[in-house]
């Protein structure tokens, strides 16, 4: 809305300073400001009607240390989170961008997913909360509509560069050829990014075109399953990686400005040409909404660390996980996820592998045997004796030196 505003301003007027709501970067500075203020400000306040609702975790005895300790706390503090992102959001982003509007419907729609589960929880006194098969529905549906939205919208496309001999011949033409004119017009394509292989791309049409090139027109299904899987894999790596103070806040804080990096450059004629990557056009809005997320996360760090005065509960994990999968389909480094969101990636398989052996080796042995400790991994080191300060801290490097490992592929074919 302020967008708008002084975009008004500057038009009629040309009031003093309206220019700079233009640019990218002071947005997204001021939406992170924001968002810090907010979260860390409002947050407290929030937490106190949490506490007067009465709104505090039911801890069950899993033989932890200090586990007792943070019975009725107050939990669904994701609504903290919630607020902190959406208010910088529609004060200062482009609020007609695709982007924006899929990223809004996101956090709206997980967020309200988690918020059910968690009042469930809290005020139907049902420990179960939402039933499982109703969470996957909702994020089968979420990843409907993103795929479908980001498959068939005229503003979703892509530019890739000339071949490099077009590009030589327009060099020697003009040796200070402007980006732009080293790129194809926009497109319409099922390409992404894909690390470690030749050129970083793969196109989802390849799946099914290698039966019958008559196929490609069903891609779209191809790319609606693809964005159904990952949201639901990353929203619940992000649900079950949130068990100790701070590790879930501060492991996306890293994942989401990794990927603001990669939503700038890829947004950026620039960048992308002097990077050699596929350029997004009108993408560069996702930047603020990650500024704000970035903010909102850390603020909400601020009373979540140890100890934590406030839980997210899955009102904040679900979205968190939702909003994170969004931003990397829609920057098309989905395929990064394994690498970048290696963190959830461990939380996830910790418990596939367990509960798979379990039930496995009771029914080779009579008795069910373990893998780990526990599951999810972070209480394995738990049980291992370990303070969760030390965990979390020890994760956030972890998650640093992923984050690292994603951005260097921007440059290794």
């Amino acid at each position: 809305m302020l967008y708008y505003l002084f975009e008004y301003l500057e038009t009629q007027f040309q009031f003093p300073g309206a220019t700079l709501f233009g640019f990218i970067t002071f947005r997204a500075a001021v939406a992170i400001i924001l968002s810090l203020l907010i979260s860390t400000i409002y947050g407290k306040r929030i937490i106190r009607f949490l506490q007067r609702q009465q709104v505090g975790e039911t801890i069950r005895d899993l033989g932890l240390e200090g586990q007792v300790e943070k019975a009725g706390t107050p939990t669904m503090g994701g609504i903290i989170i919630i607020l902190a992102t959406l208010i910088p959001v529609l004060l200062l982003a482009k609020l007609e961008n695709i982007y924006i509007i899929l990223l809004i419907v996101t956090t709206l729609w997980m967020g309200t997913i988690g918020f059910i589960d968690d009042y469930i929880k809290k005020f139907k006194n049902d420990k179960e909360g939402l039933k499982g098969k109703f969470k996957v529905l909702g994020q089968v549906g979420l990843g409907i509509i993103v795929g479908a939205t980001l498959f068939f919208h005229n503003d979703v496309t892509i530019k890739e560069k000339l071949p490099i001999q077009q590009q030589n011949e327009l060099r020697v033409e003009n040796p200070d050829v402007q980006a732009a004119k080293l790129f194809k017009p926009e497109e319409k394509s099922t390409k992404t990014t894909i690390p470690f292989v030749k050129n970083n791309e793969f196109d989802y049409s390849d799946l099914i075109t290698w039966i019958s090139p008559d196929l490609e027109k069903y891609a779209w299904i191809v790319f609606i399953i693809v964005s159904i899987f990952i949201i639901t894999a990353v929203s619940n790596g992000a649900n079950l990686t949130d068990g100790i103070d701070g590790l879930a806040a501060g492991t996306s804080a890293i994942i989401v400005l990794t990927l603001g990096i990669f939503a700038w450059v890829s947004s950026n004629i620039v960048f992308s040409e002097y990077l050699d990557i596929m350029y997004i056009p009108r993408a560069e809005e996702i930047t603020i909404y990650i500024a704000a997320f970035v903010g909102a996360l850390i603020g909400f760090l601020w009373y979540n660390t140890f100890p934590a005065q406030v839980f997210m509960g899955d009102t904040g994990s679900l979205t968190i996980g939702g909003i994170i999968a969004v931003i990397a389909i829609a920057v098309r480094k989905e395929w990064l996820i394994p690498v970048l969101c290696g963190i959830f990636l461990a939380e996830n398989l910790s418990v596939v592998m367990q509960v798979s052996y379990f039930k496995y080796t009771r029914k080779k042995f009579g008795e069910g045997r373990r893998i780990f400790k526990m599951s999810p991994l972070h209480h394995h080191y738990q049980k291992s004796g370990y303070h969760e300060s030390k965990i979390v801290t020890r994760f956030w490097i972890i998650g640093i030196l992923l984050a690292i490992i994603s951005i260097v592929t921007l440059k290794i074919r």
